[in-house]
C-alpha cells in the first residue's frame, strides 16, 4: 500500500504519517510540502490514499483532487483544512473527495475514518519471508508498541496540567514513542535551526505537550505494531528487557562518574531498534499465513536485526552522537578513547553478565570503575 500525504506543515505531516502507518503493516508513505511536488508524485506513480491540505504556499489542494480524480475515481482522498465553514467543505465535496477533517484534528476519528475508507487486499499465499524483509527495509517502520489508547486520551483530558518534563518521565522506557518523538522533533529542527534534538524531554518540548500527546495517540492506535504471535511476543520482551537493563547500567555508571545520565541512558533503550523492528516484520508475515517459530526467528533476528537498526537510525534522524553510543551498545574497536562509547559498552556486558569477562575488566579500568565494580561484587556476595 502506498499514500500520498499532501501538507505543508512538517509537524501535522509527521503525525499524519504516524496514523497511515498505523493502518497496515508495511505501507509505503510519500511526504509532500508543495502542490508541485505532489502533482509530480501523482504524474509518476500511484497511490492507493491520499491525504491533501487544502491552503498550500503553491496553490490548493483541490486541484490535486481534481487531477487525481481524472485518473482514478475510486481512491480514497482525504482533505484536512483549517476551514470549516459550510461552503468551504461543500466546495471540497464537490471535486469528489470521501473525507474532510478541520485542524486541529481528532487522532482517533481521523484513524477510525481512514480504516473505514481503506479496502486492503489479502494476499491468498504468505509472501516470501527473505523479499518481505528486503522490501520492508525501505518502507515506515514502526516498533511495536504496548502504549494503551485509553491511557494516552486520559492524558489528553489533562494536558493542561501536564509539562514536558513529566511525560518525559512518564515514557522514559517507551522506545518506540521515543524514537517517534526524536524522529519528528529532529526534523522540524534541522529544518529551522540545524541544531539536532538529543533528549525526550527536549523532543517533547519542541512538539509541545499536545502535539506529542498525539504523536503517542496515533502510535497506541496502531495495531499492526502489536505483536501477535506468543514465540515473537516472548522474543520481544526478552529484547525489550535486556534495553532496560543496558540502560539502567549506563545511568549507574554515568552517575558513579559524574557525567550526565540522559543521553547514555536513552542510547540504552534504544539499542534493540533492529531487533524489534525485524520482529515486526516476522509478525506480519506470521499475520499473512507464514509460519514462524522462535528458533527461526532467531536466527532471522541474527541475520537482519543489524541491518534494520542501521536503517532505522538513519531514518528517524538520530544525532549522529546518539547513533555512536547505539553502536557502541554492540561493537566497540579496541583503539577507542571516548569515554561515553567506553561506558555504553561496559553497560551492555554488565547487562548481559559477563563482568568477569576480559573485555568488561578491561572497560572498567579504562573508565576508572574497576576497583568500585569489585566492591559492589563483593558487598553482593557478602
Amino acid at each position: 500500500m502506498k499514500a500520498l500525504i499532501l501538507e505543508d506543515d512538517d509537524l501535522i505531516a509527521e503525525l499524519l504519517e504516524t496514523v497511515v502507518a498505523g493502518l497496515y503493516s508495511g505501507v509505503s508513505v510519500v511526504l509532500a510540502e508543495t502542490l508541485g511536488e505532489a502533482l509530480s508524485q501523482v504524474k509518476n506513480n500511484r497511490f492507493d490514499l491520499y491525504i491533501a491540505d487544502r491552503n498550500l504556499p503553491d496553490g490548493s489542494g483541490l486541484e490535486l483532487v481534481r487531477q487525481v480524480r481524472q485518473l482514478d475515481r475510486d481512491v480514497p482522498i482525504v482533505m484536512v483544512s483549517g476551514r470549516s465553514d459550510r461552503e468551504s467543505v461543500l466546495q471540497a465535496a464537490h471535486y469528489g473527495i470521501d473525507g474532510y477533517m478541520t485542524k486541529p484534528f481528532d487522532v482517533a476519528s481521523l484513524h477510525e475514518r481512514l480504516g473505514k475508507l481503506l479496502k486492503i487486499e489479502q494476499t491468498a499465499e504468505a509472501p516470501d519471508l527473505e523479499t518481505l524483509l528486503r522490501d520492508s527495509l525501505e518502507e515506515v517502520i514502526q516498533l511495536p508498541s504496548d502504549l494503551d489508547p485509553s491511557d494516552i486520551l486520559d492524558l489528553i483530558s489533562r494536558q493542561g496540567d501536564l509539562s514536558a518534563a513529566q511525560l518525559a518521565e512518564r515514557w522514559r522506557e517507551e522506545a518506540s514513542l521515543t524514537a517517534r518523538l526524536l524522529d519528528v522533533a529532529n526534523s522540524s529542527s534541522f529544518r529551522r535551526s540545524g541544531k539536532p534534538v538529543e533528549t525526550l524531554k527536549d523532543a517533547i518540548g519542541s512538539l509541545g505537550v499536545p502535539l506529542a500527546l498525539n504523536q503517542a495517540l496515533a502510535l497506541s492506535l496502531d495495531v499492526s505494531n502489536k505483536l501477535q504471535h506468543e514465540p515473537l511476543r516472548e522474543l520481544a520482551r526478552a529484547h525489550h528487557e535486556a534495553a532496560l537493563q543496558v540502560a539502567k547500567e549506563a545511568q549507574r555508571l554515568a552517575i558513579r562518574l559524574k557525567k550526565q545520565p540522559v543521553l547514555l541512558q536513552k542510547a540504552g533503550l534504544l539499542s534493540r531498534l533492529g531487533e524489534l523492528a525485524v520482529l515486526k516484520v516476522l509478525n506480519q508475515y506470521a499475520a499473512a499465513g507464514g509460519e514462524v517459530g522462535t528458533a527461526e526467528a532467531e536466527k532471522v533476528l541474527e541475520s537482519w536485526a543489524q541491518a534494520y537498526g542501521n536503517r532505522l537510525k538513519i531514518q528517524w534522524r538520530l544525532p549522529l552522537g546518539v547513533r555512536e553510543l547505539i553502536g557502541a551498545v554492540h561493537f566497540l574497536p579496541n583503539d577507542c578513547t571516548r569515554e561515553e562509547r567506553l561506558i555504553m559498552r561496559a553497560a551492555s556486558m554488565l547487562a548481559a553478565g559477563e563482568q568477569d569477562s576480559e573485555e568488561c575488566r578491561r572497560l572498567m579500568r579504562r573508565i576508572g570503575m574497576e576497583a568500585e565494580e569489585k566492591e559492589r561484587e563483593k558487598g553482593h556476595g557478602e
